[in-house]
């Protein structure tokens, strides 16, 4: 199973399809109420808050959908500064910029354009790029980070030279034909994991993981025969994540998931994700296998990783919920 797919249709019309989390009206494992809990079954009570925290994924349940820079391999050997300029921005780009960048569109609603503009400036990542020419088309598919992230490669590809310019396109099946082709779009911000298992196309054959040089390795003789080369990963990750009230992690003391089993261990947690979640193994299954988590209750939300959730979060109705690593909404005051 692929831990988060995005399908975005054509004409730019967004549609987010997530591998995350099962079965409506599911109270998950529920908790212990035997004598051995601790205060009661109430140590790790929802906390409400206006901020979230996302607790790092530091066992690796997650496949490792970091950023990485997509380009036409006939495009990259008739223009070797191609690859190199795209790589920079992978050396300096973090989960926090992507956060910040979506919050820059989605919350403050600033310029897909703007936001990347500024980002490049302030990064210095075209300082000593290698220079090359020619026109190179930039592909983003329809929502706010893959836009982001084509004007960001499109600004660095100006600064070394290149005729950069950005193009919406459709769904993944679309937009990867496109690159192999190379002739409407020459380079893309792809996602390590995703693309690697789609270019595997084996749902029964699970080839990416936690680990990014193992799903690195597992993407690059996929990628030779599509016709694509593959630049560096950047740290920034956008993946399924769970995440707390500051208050929830503060009154804790914790800041990973296996903190927070640590904590825990009564099982009063209550979780809260889309309906899938009991039954996915990157969601509750994930947590009560990888980190020894248990749960009272589990809370279904329609929406995955969206506003019910964080809201739910927030307003103390769960301890933790499923969101995605870059929302806008986890950009700190």
């Amino acid at each position: 199973m692929r831990t988060r797919i995005r399908f975005i249709a054509p004409l730019a019309l967004a549609v987010i399809v997530t591998a995350a989390c099962g079965e409506s009206g599911s109270s998950g494992t529920g908790g212990d109420d035997g004598e051995g809990s601790q205060a009661s079954g109430e140590a790790c009570a929802p906390v409400p808050g206006d901020q979230l925290v996302v607790l790092e994924d530091d066992l690796a349940l997650q496949n490792a959908d970091n950023v990485i820079p997509a380009v036409n391999t006939a495009a990259s050997e008739a223009n070797p500064a191609l690859l190199p300029a795209l790589n920079a921005v992978s050396a300096v780009l973090t989960t926090e910029d992507l956060v910040n960048m979506n919050a820059a569109v989605d919350v403050e609603r600033q310029s897909a354009e703007d936001v990347a503009a500024a980002w490049v400036e302030e990064s210095g990542v075209t300082d000593g790029l290698e220079q090359g020419s020619g026109p190179i088309a930039v592909g983003g598919a329809g929502f706010t980070e893959s836009i982001v992230l084509a004007n960001v490669y499109a600004n660095v590809l100006t600064a070394a030279g290149f005729d950069a310019s950005v193009r919406e396109v459709g769904s993944r099946e679309l937009y990867l034909e496109a690159l192999k082709q190379g002739t409407e779009i020459q380079a893309f911000p792809e996602y390590l994991a995703t693309a690697t298992e789609f270019l595997d196309g084996d749902e029964a054959n699970v080839v990416a993981s936690g680990d990014v040089q193992e799903t690195l390795d597992a993407l690059q003789p996929l990628a030779e025969a599509a016709g694509l080369t593959f630049g560096e990963p950047a740290d920034a990750v956008d993946q399924n994540a769970f995440a707390v009230t500051t208050e929830f992690a503060d009154q804790l003391g914790v800041t990973t998931l296996s903190e927070l089993a640590d904590a825990c261990s009564d099982g009063s947690l209550i979780l809260g994700g889309p309906a899938e979640c009991p039954e996915r193994p990157f969601c509750q299954p994930g947590l009560e296998e990888t980190y020894g988590l248990e749960f009272a209750s589990f809370q279904e939300y329609g929406d995955t990783g969206g506003p019910l959730t964080k809201a739910a979060i927030q307003q103390g109705e769960v301890s933790i919920g499923l969101v995605f690593s870059s929302d806008g909404a986890l950009a700190q005051d």
